[in-house]
């Protein structure tokens, strides 16, 4: 476990195993492959860790922590290991989880058997890259229940249009009025959306095996713009090497919001939480 992390939008990792397969573009990269491969480690073998499974355990200072960084929470391998790490979050309250996944397919059928709503101190979501994986995942993650829904768009591929899951706000009289598309899940009268969104370009090398891809400026901005017609709160982690390179960045990444243009130096959380 990582109490201290680079991630910008949490404050510690844990990795209850480790080991993952690839299965979309966004993987193509994937750094952890490209730190097994120093510790000449297979990076396909998923694999229980042997000191780091019980760590929040350990940790007294209620912590926003990112979970299976280094594989994937709802990755089948796991499925004899997975009801344990639940009832870790269970025990552990002042935690809050994030549990980022790129297997929403896997969701339903493995919660915990008095998951209900959702726990309260756990926030589902899903990576999208692109729109084929937007439209595919979103869809997935909005039928889930869960105190916090979120989506990860990245590493950003293209150009995604997120407005079949947004609500859009519009003018009716004096009133604000708001509609949500077809598309959208729910329950009963009540329409899902996403809680919050991160944004973030890829980050990489110039050379190896392991690079990076471009995203545009436009693309993040197009986001951003869609986040907060439907006032959703919105994340921009990085812009990426390649906008790093462009835009002659100090940080390699693009992670320094200082470095943003102004009008995406914007790092919000989910609605009532408090960082």
């Amino acid at each position: 476990m990582s109490e201290q992390t680079k991630i910008q939008w949490t404050s510690a990792s844990w990795n209850p195993w480790h080991g993952c397969r690839k299965v979309s573009d966004g993987c193509k990269f994937c750094y952890m492959y490209r730190d097994k491969s120093r510790y000449g480690q297979d990076p396909t073998k998923v694999v229980r860790s042997k000191t780091t499974f019980n760590q929040p355990l350990k940790m007294t200072e209620p912590s926003l922590i990112f979970t299976c960084s280094w594989s994937d929470w709802f990755i089948e391998d796991a499925d004899e290991w997975r009801g344990e790490a639940w009832r870790i979050i269970k025990d552990t309250p002042h935690h809050t989880y994030q549990i980022l996944t790129k297997r929403p397919e896997n969701i339903l059928k493995r919660l915990p058997d008095d998951w209900n709503k959702g726990y309260e101190n756990v926030w589902l979501g899903v990576s999208v890259e692109n729109q084929k994986t937007a439209d595919e995942r979103i869809p997935l993650i909005l039928n889930v229940p869960a105190r916090i829904r979120f989506l990860s768009c990245e590493p950003l591929l293209e150009e995604i249009t997120l407005e079949d899951f947004l609500p859009y706000c519009f003018a009716h009289g004096i009133k604000r009025v708001w509609d949500f598309c077809l598309k959208s899940a729910h329950y009963g009268d009540e329409f899902v959306k996403p809680d919050w969104i991160i944004i973030g370009g890829e980050s990489g090398n110039h050379q190896g095996k392991f690079q990076f891809r471009p995203c545009e400026i436009e693309w993040i901005e197009n986001i951003v713009r869609q986040c907060k017609s439907a006032g959703v709160p919105v994340f921009v982690k990085q812009l990426g090497t390649y906008l790093s390179d462009k835009m002659n960045l100090k940080d390699s990444h693009g992670g320094d919001i200082s470095e943003f243009p102004e009008h995406l130096q914007i790092r919000e959380f989910p609605k009532g939480v408090v960082r």
